[in-house]
């Protein structure tokens, strides 16, 4: 009998959930409901692999203790997503986050609006980051999906990087080319040596391509996951898109 070898499967795609809108929602009224770390907790139990959250120079939505608490209340990895300057270098030191997610950030945006202009500032973003090389945080950085930008990224000695799916899920014209494009970046990273994740403006409509992917590892999920909870409650949401990622990929080899 000729024995059949099957090629393996995929490995389980992270689920980083973003908590930053639960904050939003305290921050409007003022007090101190809903809390964010009663979020990261339902979240990790409802199949979290990671828990995200953006401590914004304006604080927002998270602030400083939230960080602080965060980490001290969850067992999964913290992604701690923050703008690239002295202040928020020094808050990543103190917190010993799993990953420092550096993202572009300007006041009077009302969300991140794309990806990080590694190109052309490599030295500055190497000095800047090294400290937090030095402490053994690995260093994500939120980018197009660009050769010149994950080439550049390599150069300061990132760890990850994390792809803007924005334009893919919101311009449903040019959706295709979109998909092409983060298709390609996240086959040129793992080429290049670095972990490739995505994140940005994913729902249930738009999560399956993207979590196919071969070469991704995590996708970051936050205000879908946080507006959808008002209808199906957070535990359920979180579950839904697991779900949703674990089918993307089921039956795809390597």
């Amino acid at each position: 009998m000729t024995e059949t070898s099957s090629a393996p499967a995929l490995s389980r795609l992270r689920l980083g959930v973003n908590i930053d809108h639960v904050a939003t929602v305290r921050n409007a009224r003022g007090g101190v409901h809903p809390n964010p770390v009663d979020a990261a907790l339902l979240a990790e139990q409802a199949g979290a692999d990671g828990i995200t959250a953006h401590l914004r120079e304006d604080r927002r939505h998270i602030r400083d203790d939230d960080i602080h608490a965060i980490k001290a209340a969850i067992t999964v990895p913290l992604n701690f997503e923050m703008a690239a300057n002295s202040e928020m270098i020094e808050m990543a030191l103190a917190v010993r986050p799993n990953a420092a997610c550096i993202v572009p950030e300007r006041r009077e945006e009302v969300t991140t609006e794309g990806g990080l202009a590694v190109v052309g500032n490599e030295d500055r973003l190497g000095t800047l980051l090294q400290p937090l090389k030095d402490a053994g945080i690995r260093i994500s950085l939120f980018i197009e999906a660009s050769e010149a930008e994950i080439d550049a990224a390599r150069s300061i000695g990132a760890d990850i990087i994390e792809l803007h799916t924005g334009r893919y899920c919101h311009d449903d014209t040019n959706r295709d080319f979109e998909y092409s494009r983060i298709r390609s970046a996240a086959t040129y990273a793992v080429n290049q040596g670095i972990e490739c994740h995505a994140g940005h403006g994913l729902t249930f409509d738009t999560v399956g391509a993207i979590a196919a992917i071969p070469e991704m590892e995590e996708l970051n999920i936050g205000h879908f996951l946080i507006g959808e909870s008002i209808f199906l409650g957070f535990p359920e949401a979180i579950r839904r898109m697991r779900s949703l990622m674990d089918d993307a990929r089921e039956g795809i080899s390597v």
